[in-house]
């Protein structure tokens, strides 16, 4: 059953019937605050639209691989009046493009593999940049593993690990003033008047539009732009070796 064609109220069981939960299921997500209190009517719990299209996203999102927490930062953000189209716009705007499936390492595992000492203040230093996860079990996750390789090469290199974490350092700080800009950008431009406008129900899927195109130009501008202003920087930084090396071969005068 489809949030279009559902009955305007339904119980907990027909809503639980709806989409395929148990009564139970749907009881836990509402003491979670992933759906909003139904209305009652005396005693009896009724539930709107609103409450079936969240559902559907919900069990969507976990279908798809997403954990409860993920599921819960999106109905957390999302306003209590939408639904349906309003729904899919923040769980695109709220879930990483191109998500890297993490991965789970033992600590030694991976000291062995840096060639540090994974102490208490390396790990803060690696959870600040969003590398590792400290996990119960004292295993780490990997939240974007190919950077972390990346860094792993570079240090093959004889590049010692505390220069990588500290470039990593400022290449995060930069991406996220970037990204922050393209943000900017989107809400003043796209979110800015919908939201004059009072978000209305017709105009969701422009910005779901708006912003699943959005999304892709503004890596390939960053991408382009960093490729250039490191070719520049590379041309500057050979053409003052060359000049050093031409100023050592003068013959003092």
């Amino acid at each position: 059953m489809s949030a279009g064609t559902a009955p305007e109220e339904l119980t907990i069981d027909q809503l639980a019937a709806a989409v395929g939960l148990t009564v139970r299921t749907v009881r836990s997500y509402t003491t979670r605050g992933l759906l909003p209190p139904p209305r009652l009517r005396g005693r009896t719990g009724l539930y709107g639209r609103e409450h079936l299209a969240r559902l559907h996203v919900l069990r969507e999102m976990l279908d798809a691989g997403y954990t409860l927490s993920a599921a819960e930062q999106v109905l957390a953000v999302a306003p209590t009046g939408v639904s349906g189209p309003g729904l899919d716009v923040y769980r695109a705007l709220l879930n990483p493009w191109q998500e890297e499936d993490p991965e789970l390492v033992e600590a030694d595992v991976l000291a062995a593999r840096m060639g540090v000492d994974l102490d208490a203040g390396r790990l803060a230093q690696l959870t600040d940049l969003g590398l590792v996860r400290v996990l119960p079990d004292g295993r780490l996750e990997l939240p974007r593993p190919s950077l972390v390789r990346a860094g792993l090469q570079l240090s093959s290199l004889g590049i010692g690990m505390d220069d990588v974490l500290a470039t990593q350092a400022v290449l995060d700080r930069h991406a996220k003033a970037m990204a922050q800009a393209c943000v900017d950008l989107f809400r003043s431009t796209v979110w800015g008047p919908f939201e004059a406008a009072g978000q209305p129900e017709e105009g969701w899927p422009a910005v779901r539009d708006a912003f699943q195109r959005a999304l892709p130009l503004a890596s390939q501008s960053v991408l382009v732009t960093f490729r250039q202003a490191l070719a520049d920087q590379i041309a500057r930084a050979v053409a003052e070796a060359a000049a050093g090396r031409a100023g050592a071969a003068e013959p003092n005068p």
